[in-house]
């Protein structure tokens, strides 16, 4: 019997909210703790995107329990800082977003250059 890896159907990807989108953008590159991810949120977003810490912390707990994301140890710390880091998963579904976004994209621009009859 041959495995094969399932990739999830398109019509069950659904759009990530801009909170989720910025989160695993920023730790595309490297894991950072909680404060980290807010002032680059803000840097991404043109600080248009300002997360409460309660929307921070409610995103980052889900994307936990979806495994999008984990915990990342970091001995440099003095204090308890708690640090994440994507996981394949969460790369995988980032690269997703990112083509469903692509491809809207494309058919806005198109839309937008075609003259009104």
């Amino acid at each position: 019997m041959r495995h094969i890896a399932l990739q999830p159907d398109e019509s069950e990807i659904k759009p990530l909210t801009e909170p989720v989108l910025l989160i695993l953008l920023s730790l595309a590159n490297k894991p950072l703790h909680g404060y980290a991810l807010m002032r680059d949120i803000e840097i991404l977003s043109n600080r248009r995107v300002r997360l409460s810490t309660g929307t921070l912390y409610g995103a980052l707990r889900r994307l936990l329990e979806d495994s999008w994301i984990e915990r990342f140890e970091q001995a440099d710390t003095s204090r308890e800082k708690q640090a994440y880091r994507l996981t394949p998963a969460g790369r995988e579904y980032l690269h997703l977003e990112l083509d469903r976004m692509k491809q809207l994209t494309r058919a806005a621009n198109a839309r937008l250059r075609t003259r009104e009859v």
